[in-house]
């Protein structure tokens, strides 16, 4: 199949996000990654995207359930896969009931995310 699905990756740690990044290149899609959820914001102001990966405990700034929050403020429809440590914690939990179309538990490997991702992509 042809995929090249653009997915936006937004986590603070630069090793994840390489990590993800590469996975998902590898995988087929076409990746960008922000570190921040401003930088997300940005980004998706003016590129569009099929999927973004939120990690929900970033350092600085806005944490992941507010950056969706956000997001979807502005994109309604754009699909949202959660990624974190923590399945249970209420930030994941808002982020799930606000719409988001999936999680993903950290530390992830390669099948994970492509099945997490595939499945969130082929989701109506």
């Amino acid at each position: 199949t042809d995929r090249h699905e653009h997915i936006l990756i937004v986590d603070d740690e630069p090793m994840i996000c390489n990590l993800a990044t590469e996975m998902l290149t590898h995988l087929g899609y076409r990746v960008e990654s922000v570190s921040s959820g401003e930088e997300a914001l940005t980004y998706l102001a003016a590129s569009p995207v099929d999927l973004v990966i939120i990690d929900m405990l970033m350092g600085a700034g806005l944490n992941g359930r507010e950056t969706y929050e956000r997001i979807i403020n502005r994109l309604p429809d754009i699909k949202a896969l959660i990624a974190s440590g923590y399945s249970e914690s209420d930030e994941v939990k808002k982020a799930l009931n606000l719409g988001a179309n999936g999680y993903i538990q950290k530390p992830y490997g390669l099948d994970q995310l492509a099945k997490a991702v595939k499945t969130v992509l082929h989701s109506n």
